[in-house]
């Protein structure tokens, strides 16, 4: 087999057998098997000036060929542009363990057997929270004062919110308007995921704030019916809109509008649930009202198609930030290709599905001193299976690994040589 057939994969962000490519921007394209179609997306780029921070403060308020382009939802003001920026760390105190609901069951609910969607969105939507944004934009007209607009969603009663990486990206200052009007400023970002388009936030100064219950997006199927609420076009708070599962595991990269710079994103939730410009960060509900996804983008040229990131993929992620008040995703420390039964075939690996442990060049797909090379892992190994739950049908390895947080320890099921082995690794922090 030609090394060029294959992707070089990192562990966090594989590269998906069917890749397509988006742009972040206002609208979004729908993705195919064969041939992906274009999309145009923008991705609000804001520059971010360290500053020291400020407790937050309570106030009432009244309140094209080949190339999929991707709407990224957070809507701007004042000039939008795409940057990629790693925030600096605030360390809050220790909190509230996140809600963790796993009932499988719960995504075999529709709106008709449990609540109706009047009440589902009624219950969760005092969870949900517009987030404002200011920048300051320097170009070579001059430096410009801008904000941006998105939404989030509590997580913990004492105020960490999850949202998008690139809604708060760059924000020199970060307010929050609840459902009821209440808004609370200079908001502290605690960190971003330097692998995914995710970020937490924290309110300081609560503690009886409604928060979210987490779902299982392992379990998702085509077909099941889900609402999506956001900070709609930025000025229609907590818009309600109903849809049903399009697809999962889809792979797309976002670029902004002028195709300049682009992100990847994999394993993600396709839903036909209206998803528009504002409604980044904001949740993807089942009919049991958990959050299964974090909605993220859209096809600009096309109708009904939005992404979400799903919500095991962050979980471990969450868990970390309300406990040790700072961002860090677990790892096994492996670049790897996903395997589709075709592929799994045609290379005679003797699975169906699966994490390829390969890289097209010359360098190993074990990376030194991780988690995989002290388990024990070597090049051309297959991982199927993670705590029993298989690779493919409820996630990629990245997704199932970012269930856990760093320093658990789980069991892998592993093919090596067509012959099956366990093995345990401890997941380590990504560098």
């Amino acid at each position: 087999m030609k090394d060029e057939e294959l992707k070089d994969k990192i562990e966090d962000q594989p590269v998906e057998n069917s890749e397509e490519t988006v742009e972040k921007s206002d609208e979004e394209p729908a993705k195919t098997e064969e041939k992906p179609a274009k999309v145009e997306t923008k991705l609000t780029k804001i520059d971010y000036d360290k500053k020291e921070e400020k407790p937050a403060e309570k106030k009432s308020s009244t309140s094209n060929n080949g190339v999929l382009v991707i709407a990224i939802l957070a809507l701007m003001t004042g000039v939008i542009a795409l940057s990629m920026l790693f925030v600096q760390y605030f360390v809050p105190s220790i909190s509230s363990p996140v809600t963790l609901y796993n009932n499988d069951g719960n995504n075999n609910i529709t709106f008709e057997e449990g609540a109706p969607i009047a009440d589902v969105a009624a219950a969760v939507s005092p969870s949900v929270v517009s987030i404002v944004t200011e920048t300051r934009t320097t170009s070579w007209y001059g430096s410009y004062d801008s904000s941006a607009a998105g939404t989030g969603f509590i997580v913990t009663a004492d105020g960490f919110v999850v949202t998008n990486k690139h809604v708060v990206e760059g924000a020199r200052t970060i307010n929050i308007i609840m459902d009821n009007g209440t808004e609370y400023k200079n908001v502290k970002l605690i960190g971003t995921d330097p692998l995914n388009d995710v970020a937490v936030l924290k309110i300081d100064g609560v503690s009886d704030l409604k928060a979210v219950k987490l779902g299982d997006s392992k379990t998702l199927r085509a077909g099941q019916q889900v609402i999506a609420i956001g900070n709609a076009l930025g000025q229609y708070q907590n818009t309600v809109t109903a849809g049903i599962i399009s697809g999962t595991g889809r792979s797309l990269t976002a670029a902004d509008s002028t195709g300049s710079t682009y992100e990847n994103l994999s394993d993600m939730i396709q839903t036909d649930a209206a998803i528009n410009g504002g409604n980044s960060g904001g949740p993807l509900v089942n009919a049991a009202g958990e959050v299964i996804g974090i909605n993220t983008a859209y096809a600009s040229d096309s109708q009904s198609i939005g992404f979400a990131i799903p919500i095991t993929g962050v979980k471990g992620l969450i868990r970390d930030a309300i406990k040790e008040g700072k961002i860090q995703r677990a790892v096994l420390g492996v670049r790897y290709y996903s395997l589709d039964a075709a592929k799994a075939k045609e290379l005679d690996l003797g699975v169906e599905s699966g994490a390829y442990l390969y890289t097209s060049n010359s360098s190993s797909a074990i990376i030194s001193g991780g988690s995989a090379e002290i388990a024990g892992l070597k090049d051309g190994d297959v991982i199927v299976a993670i705590n029993d739950t298989y690779i493919g049908p409820a996630g990629s390895l990245s997704t199932l690994v970012g269930e856990y947080s760093v320093g658990d320890t789980v069991k892998l099921t592993v093919v090596r040589n067509k012959q099956a082995f366990e093995v345990n690794a401890t997941l380590t922090a990504y560098k």
